[in-house]
């Protein structure tokens, strides 16, 4: 059984996310942001305290990309993932990993002072805000003329950007999405994995605050 440590709406989403859209059994813990201060326990299982976390059986993992990609290729075939020998292998990867190194790693910084330290650095919040739109002008010429990143389809890769687009809403980022990004985000928001991922959350955390 696959485990998944998960705060909700957090990178372990991206995890999450894929679960539902391969159907595959897993158990669910979820904990409260940030868990290294508030579930202390969390860092025996992790002692970076840092979400995701990952078990299946002796495997152990904890960056939110690198999971999708090691869950659609071990426990595939899954049409998430692009073999090594398609056309569109390359541009798979590149935007699996684009999706956090590119785009969820600036907001990061706009979460931590716009959220847990306003007051603190309000500049370089709005400096990496600006980085990250501009960032994502790449996802905008890419649906220039497709639904998908890659691949014809929706894949991982979708999975990967379509978090750091959440984390974007989260931050009040969206509405300086464009038309073909907004329209994007839509398609993805109306995904039943998608769906079945945010419902999934929200009955974890429910149990774990009545528990």
């Amino acid at each position: 059984m696959i485990e998944l440590w998960h705060c909700p709406d957090a990178r372990s989403f991206r995890v999450l996310w894929a679960l539902e859209e391969m159907g595959l059994p897993y158990e669910l813990h979820v904990l409260p942001f940030p868990p290294r201060a508030r579930a202390p326990e969390y860092l025996e299982v992790n002692p970076l305290g840092n979400i995701p976390a990952m078990k299946d059986g002796a495997t152990f993992m904890t960056e939110s990309a690198a999971i999708v990609q090691y869950l659609v290729t071990r426990h595939g075939p899954s049409d998430l993932a692009v073999p090594a020998e398609d056309e569109a292998y390359g541009a798979w990867l590149n935007w699996l990993h684009f999706g956090e190194a590119t785009l969820t790693f600036p907001q990061t910084l706009v979460l931590r002072y716009r959220t847990f330290e306003p007051g603190k650095a309000e500049v370089v919040a709005d400096d990496y805000a600006k980085w990250f739109l501009s960032r994502l002008r790449g996802v905008d010429r890419a649906l220039a003329d497709r639904d998908w990143l890659c691949a014809g389809r929706f894949t991982a890769a979708d999975i990967s950007v379509g978090y750091a687009l959440l984390l974007a809403s989260h931050l009040k980022l969206s509405d300086q999405f464009t038309p073909a990004v907004q329209g994007y985000w839509a398609r993805l928001k109306a995904r039943p994995g998608f769906q079945a991922a945010k419902a999934a959350q929200k009955i974890e955390l429910s149990e774990a605050l009545q528990g």
